[in-house]
């Protein structure tokens, strides 16, 4: 028989050894909660950022066919902060890349290609209207044939469209911004493109989807 003070020596080493399982337990149990909240927030963190990224409007556009006062405009307008762009416009065969931001006020299209109001935004359904300045950003379509690809990027998915048509119109005929039953963009700009002083006539892009690749995912 072990003596009293052998026995409470054991079971103050047994106590010991149990309030060191529970504590270990419970260790385990708090990292891995954790662990799983360190990953929640994370996923949250990338939830929220990809929800705020913006995309980033072009580097200096070619300013080769540019009229002198357009190219005097875009740089003045480019001093100041700018709106982040619905969208970013491509044409492949022309070397076009410009960003697309809503309105189609002087300063915006000195800025850019402006979504044009009431039409369909850039990457939804229907006919999406975008302007451009015919001395400017828009001076390349008088070169563009039909077949040639648009590239229309937002945050969601690079868009191509095929060129169906190019027209022209007089400045009240604004039937080429009506609804489109097949996803379309309609890029519109003053023509002559070299006429001097203000253009009696429109010229009109019509392009459809050819395809869409989604983005959201690399986001």
């Amino acid at each position: 028989m072990l003596a009293p003070p052998v026995r409470l020596w054991r079971l103050a080493e047994r106590a010991a050894w149990g309030v060191g399982a529970v504590c270990i337990a419970a260790w385990i149990v708090v990292s891995i909660d954790g662990a799983r909240g360190k990953r929640r927030e994370m996923d949250r963190f990338v939830a929220l950022r990809a929800a705020t990224t913006t995309l980033r409007a072009p580097d200096a556009p070619d300013l080769r066919l540019w009229s002198r006062e357009r190219i005097v405009a875009w740089r003045e307008t480019a001093r100041n902060p700018a709106p982040a762009p619905l969208a970013i416009l491509r044409i492949p065969r022309i070397g076009l890349e410009v960003p697309v931001i809503e309105g189609t006020d002087d300063i915006t299209l000195n800025r850019g290609a402006g979504h044009i109001e009431d039409t369909a935004l850039p990457g939804t359904a229907g006919n999406s209207g975008i302007a451009g300045h015919r001395d400017g950003f828009f001076r390349g379509l008088k070169d563009v044939a039909t077949g040639d690809a648009i590239q229309i990027e937002t945050l969601n998915a690079i868009e191509t469209y095929r060129i169906e048509r190019t027209w022209i119109v007089d400045p009240e005929d604004v039937s080429v911004l009506d609804p489109t039953p097949a996803r379309s963009v309609t890029l519109v700009t003053c023509y002559p493109f070299y006429f001097v002083g203000s253009a009696p006539q429109r010229y009109i892009v019509r392009a459809v989807l050819h395809e869409s690749t989604s983005t959201s995912a690399s986001r």
